[in-house]
């Protein structure tokens, strides 16, 4: 059975799993390219984080942004490395979506990068109905990122 923790930024495996996370994601995007957010960064109160835990060890993260009261959008979603590889992505996502759901969001986006290193980001997103869209909120057109989008059925 998965658990999910709001806000535990500073539970010891956590933080490490987003240091980790911060740093891939800076060395894979080009400076000016890259969009993650740091812990500061996610405590932000239009931002809420959660954990996911599996039988006590950690599976991964995934926070949302409210952009407006409508409009939400996915930052930092991270599986730890023992996770990788067996569809647990879905799962985050999926806990993500019903906790947007709860809020009454109506559409969900995201911005992932366009390179090779994304790959399976991209494919996980399209196989949760992600659509691509124009550049969203602050975004602008960069080659170096994709931008993906998804109306939710809140009945």
């Amino acid at each position: 059975m998965i658990k999910s923790i709001e806000g535990n930024f500073d539970h010891p495996e956590v933080n490490q799993l987003l240091k980790k996370h911060f740093i891939e994601l800076r060395a894979a995007s080009p400076e000016g390219s890259a969009h993650v957010l740091d812990i500061p960064g996610l405590k932000i109160p239009s931002i809420k984080f959660w954990s996911l835990w599996e039988e006590n060890k950690l599976m991964g993260c995934g926070a949302l942004k409210f952009l407006d009261k409508n409009h939400g959008e996915f930052k930092s979603i991270r599986i730890h490395e023992n996770f990788k590889g067996k569809g647990n992505g879905i799962k985050i996502v999926n806990h993500l979506i019903n906790e947007a759901k709860k809020l009454n969001i109506k559409r969900l986006s995201i911005e992932t990068g366009s390179s090779n290193f994304f790959a399976p980001a991209r494919k996980l997103f399209d196989n949760c109905g992600f659509k691509p869209c124009k550049p969203f909120a602050h975004y602008e057109e960069d080659i170096n990122s994709l931008y993906l989008t998804k109306l939710l059925d809140n009945n």
